[in-house]
């Protein structure tokens, strides 16, 4: 079966589904600072019979490279933290790679590796895929580091921070309040086999400094007949053990050869 994922909201293309999904939570503050603004929740998901993951944080910002160590750091740390625990007697995924399919939203906080006037540059040029070359967390997915073997759409967008409020401008524009180099700190990205982005794109929404992103997967999912396996589970002890005489007369031959003396007799 496919299914239609929206994010964020991770919303399921059919009310109909709804009895199929299981839901367990896990959230996690690891922010050393006063607010304690920095942190990840993570929500495991199996619909039907495939396990999905959604992990949805706010990683520490900054612009400097030693900044982007520490968001390294953080996703590690969140990966190690990250513990789900169930009541049921199922066998229930317990850490993030225990899903087959998995999503990574929200404020990851990653920059762009470049001077604010040269960033303003390439934006006001709408060359994207230059200034993507220059961003931190491709940079990621190209060494296989934080996030190896993860995937995200094309940046085919303006950045998403930092704006004034209520306002189409850049914070910084006006160099007396002080400036931030503008970046895609808003991302969705994926891991897993069986899904398929469909689109990948920002809204306008300006009650933030941030603009929000918004995906769209198709995803596939495992689907088990319970009626087959109820049929599986009633079949009698001697449905078997006919089956089992009819295997072993096929084995040393005997329908065999009953086969071949029919076959010849209507031939005449």
């Amino acid at each position: 079966m496919t299914i239609l994922l929206a994010l964020p909201g991770s919303v399921i293309s059919s009310s109909s589904l709804v009895r199929y999904v299981c839901l367990l939570f896990n959230n996690d503050i690891f922010s050393t600072s006063f607010f304690l603004s920095q942190g990840s929740i993570s929500v495991s998901m199996s619909i039907y019979q495939t396990l999905f993951c959604f992990i949805c944080t706010h990683l520490s910002a900054g612009e400097k490279e030693a900044e982007a160590i520490k968001r390294n750091a953080d996703v590690r740390a969140i990966h190690r933290r990250t513990h789900f625990n169930s009541f049921s007697s199922i066998a229930l995924p317990k850490s993030i790679h225990d899903h087959e399919r998995i999503i990574w939203l929200g404020d990851l906080n990653y920059r762009i590796n470049l001077p604010y006037d040269e960033t303003r540059q390439l934006i006001s040029k709408r060359n994207w895929s230059e200034l993507a070359e220059y961003d931190q967390l491709a940079r990621e997915f190209r060494r296989g580091r934080a996030f190896d073997g993860w995937s995200e759409g094309t940046l085919n967008f303006p950045p998403t921070y930092k704006y004034e409020l209520n306002s189409e401008k850049y914070y910084g524009e006006d160099p007396k309040i002080g400036r931030r180099t503008p970046a895609w700190c808003d991302r969705v990205i994926s891991f897993g086999k069986g899904m398929k982005l469909i689109s990948y794109r920002r809204t306008e929404h300006r009650i933030s400094d941030h603009r929000p992103v918004a995906a769209t997967y198709m995803a596939e999912v495992e689907v088990f007949c319970p009626k087959r396996l109820q049929k599986a589970l009633s079949y009698t002890d001697a449905e078997i053990e006919h089956d089992e005489s009819v295997a072993a007369m096929a084995f040393d031959g005997t329908s065999t050869s009953k086969l071949g003396s029919g076959q010849a007799s209507n031939l005449h």
